[in-house]
């Protein structure tokens, strides 16, 4: 059990501490949210999806995604869509206050992108798939159940860490400057991410 728990500690930091878009947005949004509150949104839609993909991947049910290559292109080639548009409003995005961005991002804005962001995002699915869903197959039962419960915790703890992290960086952000290059940065990290699963589709069509 012991051993299950910390091999899915590691297996599950090692997955999403690297720079992505799920972990740009959340960021990104607790840096513009006025209050750390308004960024929770955010942060608990990701941790659903997070749950959600990888009850799915422990479970074998995304598998059928690595059986069947059509699916896969159908899901990169909505995500390379959705990505370019998220990476557009993201770099048309100003920063004249905090209340302002506030509300640029609604309650509803922020659950919706983060969850196509979660969702709609084949280098996340194909990664919890192919990483979590093969590494717990070592295991069973209750073993199997600790394995997963592993990742699920690290990875809402990780969003809940990352959200305050932001929030810590946008206090320190009083001209608006450096929020304003972030919203830069971060259209350039899903911009580059679409580029890379748009070669990808291009290989698995080739």
């Amino acid at each position: 059990m012991i051993e299950a728990i910390l091999h899915g500690i590691i297996l599950a930091f090692g997955l999403i501490i690297p720079l992505g878009v799920q972990n740009v947005f959340v960021f990104n949004q607790g840096a513009l949210q006025p209050k750390f509150s308004r960024a929770l949104p955010v942060v608990m839609t990701a941790g659903i999806c997070d749950t959600i993909l990888i009850v799915a991947a422990v479970s074998g049910v995304s598998l059928l995604v690595l059986t069947f290559g059509w699916l896969e292109n159908i899901i990169f080639s909505v995500g390379i869509v959705f990505l370019l548009y998220m990476g557009i409003v993201l770099w048309r995005t100003t920063v004249s206050s905090t209340e302002a961005d506030g509300q640029t991002f609604s309650m509803k804005r922020q659950i919706i992108f983060a969850a196509s962001v979660s969702l709609l995002n084949p280098h996340a699915i194909l990664d919890t798939i192919g990483v979590i869903g093969t590494n717990s197959l070592s295991y069973s039962g209750d073993v199997r159940i600790a394995f997963a419960l592993t990742t699920i915790i690290v990875s809402w703890l990780w969003f809940l860490g990352l959200a305050m992290a932001g929030r810590y960086f946008g206090k320190l952000d009083q001209s608006g400057k450096l929020m304003a290059l972030l919203n830069k940065v971060s259209a350039l990290v899903v911009w580059g991410v679409a580029v890379y699963m748009a070669i990808r589709l291009i290989g698995n069509i080739g």
